[in-house]
């Protein structure tokens, strides 16, 4: 679903990923993982066409990261790890624009995900709390039934009962054969729904395997310090 080969991206002088291949096959649940400025934003950027390589490649589904963005992203659900909306407008229509943008009609999916998860959209942007915002991303990214989930620390801020309900909502969605591709600070999170992982670190790949071979709980920072991995 996801085959990143060799991927380069330098800002300048400053660094963002640095000769990184991953493969992310289609139906799993895999992690990313690492600290704050590893370079994974940069990656998920890569992969959703908002940035281009400086060396090496970026395929989802097939396609080129580049020159097949546009088909690339009808078929992704996207959510980034800040939930920002216009203010003034109603959760519900905030969900109805996301879909209209993609010029679908995904009003009976998106009621289910609300109830599912508990959002009331007939308040505005401006009065939900962190959590409630989260959840109106979850929806956008959802309500489409993507082939492939990008997820950017999509519970932070999520009370526990709302976490159970997403992550039975992105299973259910994964046993239908969606593929999920997500960024997590929470690791017993990734260790407990991911089959797969990889770890990143200063922009290189440190290891990548399944989630008891890597055993992310007890070894993090063991991968963090660089007394493990490649």
């Amino acid at each position: 679903m996801i085959d990143i080969t060799n991927l380069t991206k330098a800002y300048g002088r400053a660094r963002g990923v640095t000769d990184l291949t991953l493969h992310v096959p289609g139906g799993s649940c895999y992690g990313f993982i690492g600290p704050n400025g590893a370079g994974k934003s940069t990656t998920i950027r890569t992969l959703l066409g908002l940035l281009s390589p400086t060396s090496g490649s970026a395929r989802v589904m097939g396609m080129d990261c580049v020159r097949q963005r546009t088909e690339i992203l009808a078929q992704v659900g996207y959510m980034p790890s800040e939930a920002m909306f216009y203010p003034q407008m109603r959760a519900g229509e905030v969900i109805a624009y996301s879909a209209a943008l993609r010029g679908l009609d995904c009003r009976r999916e998106a009621g289910e995900l609300c109830r599912a998860l508990e959002l009331d959209v007939r308040k505005r942007v401006r009065e939900l709390s962190l959590g409630n915002r989260k959840k109106v991303s979850i929806v956008c990214a959802m309500q489409h039934r993507p082939r492939l989930y990008i997820l950017d620390e999509p519970t932070s801020g999520l009370d526990p009962l709302v976490q159970r309900a997403f992550w039975q909502l992105l299973e259910q969605r994964r046993q239908e054969g969606a593929t999920v591709f997500l960024s997590s600070h929470v690791l017993y999170e990734v260790a407990r729904y991911c089959s797969l992982a990889a770890i990143i670190r200063e922009g290189r790949l440190v290891a990548a395997g399944t989630t008891e071979e890597l055993d992310i709980e007890n070894k993090f920072f063991d991968y963090y310090e660089g007394r493990l991995g490649q």
